[in-house]
């Protein structure tokens, strides 16, 4: 069975909200309640955030926020799981159906295929992180027992690969699921969430090639998704109740931010019904002092 975009539930609504960080307000940018929108990327230029939605990209304007589809062709429908090219000019993506990472311009056209030169046969893609220099990808490898109903999860681990589609790498080996690698701001760590250190996701973060791997937040939470201000000075992170498995949609979330790398004391930035495409990928602005992200009310 292939998989499809998600779609908005009955008297469901797709919110797009701003957090600022100075003020630790957030605000309402975009509303609507006919297309599932997710994981916003903040674009480079400061002026607009990239979505995922209904298999396509969208830029949003952040001055006037109205939908624009950036039509790109040559790939199968989009998930939430795009990254941002350092060049300021293209976007990394990845695929449902044939689950593999793809590289096309923000302005459009033709995609170009980067996994699947090489590398592990049945491997699902799923890509989070891309170093500053453009150079090198952080994916997630998944791995599935497709007969079971539902799904079932086989292997999850932290893959690198070269941008160029050569050079695979894994670099956990922990044997429980990890998920949402991302580079740091000076391409010396990897954050990412991890089952390692308990039995449920926390964050953690390790060298490049999966050395000096250190939980960074111990939480009675679920957390996902660790995001880095561009400036290396907070993070975000998605926050699910205790006992939560894998990193469902529709549930009251939190975000939670931490402040000048003070991983003892993050506090909550947002409070919404979410979870998953809330902030799949980093949401930070270029001067590091907001952060976008999606929330999912019903009625």
């Amino acid at each position: 069975m292939k998989a499809l975009p998600r779609k908005l539930m009955p008297n469901q609504r797709c919110q797009v909200w701003v957090h600022d960080v100075a003020t630790n307000e957030n605000s309402c940018v975009f509303e609507t309640s006919s297309l599932l929108l997710e994981a916003p990327n903040w674009a480079l230029d400061g002026r607009a955030l990239i979505l995922n939605g209904d298999g396509v990209l969208w830029r949003l304007p952040v001055d006037e926020p109205v939908l624009q589809q950036i039509e790109i062709d040559g790939v199968p429908p989009l998930n939430n799981d795009h990254v941002l090219d350092p060049d300021q000019e293209h976007v990394f993506v990845s695929a449902y159906d044939d689950w593999q990472i793809y590289r096309a311009s923000l302005a459009g056209g033709h995609a170009t295929q980067i996994t699947g030169k090489e590398g592990h046969e049945g491997l699902r893609h799923f890509l989070h992180g891309v170093s500053p220099d453009g150079a090198q990808l952080a994916f997630v490898g998944i791995r599935v027992d497709e007969a079971s109903d539902p799904v079932k999860l086989l292997f999850a681990e932290i893959f690198t690969v070269g941008a160029d589609g050569n050079g695979y790498r894994q670099i956990t080996h922990a044997g429980v699921p990890a998920d949402g690698p991302e580079y740091s701001p000076d391409g010396q760590w990897i954050y990412l969430n991890t089952e390692a250190f308990s039995s449920s996701a926390q964050i953690a973060r390790m060298r490049l090639d999966g050395s000096e791997i250190a939980r960074l937040v111990a939480s009675e939470t679920v957390d996902w998704f660790p995001h880095l201000s561009p400036d290396g000075r907070h993070c975000v992170y998605l926050a699910y109740p205790s006992g939560t498995t894998g990193h469902p949609a529709n549930l009251d979330v939190k975000l939670m931010i931490v402040r000048d790398g003070d991983w003892d004391r993050p506090v909550v930035a947002a409070r919404l019904f979410g979870g998953q495409g809330t902030i799949n990928v980093n949401s930070w602005s270029p001067d590091s002092r907001q952060f976008a992200y999606v929330a999912y009310p019903i009625g």
